[in-house]
């Protein structure tokens, strides 16, 4: 008998669970997938915007929306809709002094159209994340 010993750790069980490789897929979608679709198509908005002021990071944006689109995934995948709505209703408390001040019309349809888009993708890899576990 000696101090050390070599635990098994078999993984299998758990890697050819169809399930993790839903969330798994899931995940990256909403993190780096929505990532490159969204700045895609945010691309005309955010060239209309081109004002030269960067105040914040470059990557600030980026890492937000990711954690966004993360925490509004959990929030359709355990039921917790009315976790959403706190959501949006924070982001817009937070926003609605830069955008009262800018006064930029522009920068307010912008942030409009990038929160409803990344909001919009969560919900849809969630709700379709449900459906199929469902038949899994």
């Amino acid at each position: 008998m000696g101090i050390f010993f070599k635990p098994e750790i078999n993984l299998n069980p758990i890697l050819i669970s169809p399930k993790i490789w839903i969330y798994a897929t899931a995940i990256v979608l909403i993190t780096v997938v929505s990532g490159i679709v969204m700045r895609e198509l945010m691309l005309n908005w955010s060239k209309a915007l081109n004002d030269g002021n960067e105040e914040s990071s470059n990557n600030a944006g980026k890492d937000i929306g990711m954690l966004e689109r993360l925490f509004v995934f959990v929030f359709v995948i355990t039921g917790n809709w009315e976790g959403i709505g706190f959501l949006l209703a924070a982001k817009s408390v937070f926003r609605f002094g830069d955008l009262k001040e800018s006064k930029d019309r522009k920068l307010t349809e912008y942030i409009l159209i990038g929160t409803l888009l990344s909001f919009g993708i969560a919900i849809a890899v969630g709700i379709t994340v449900i459906k199929l576990t469902e038949y899994v």
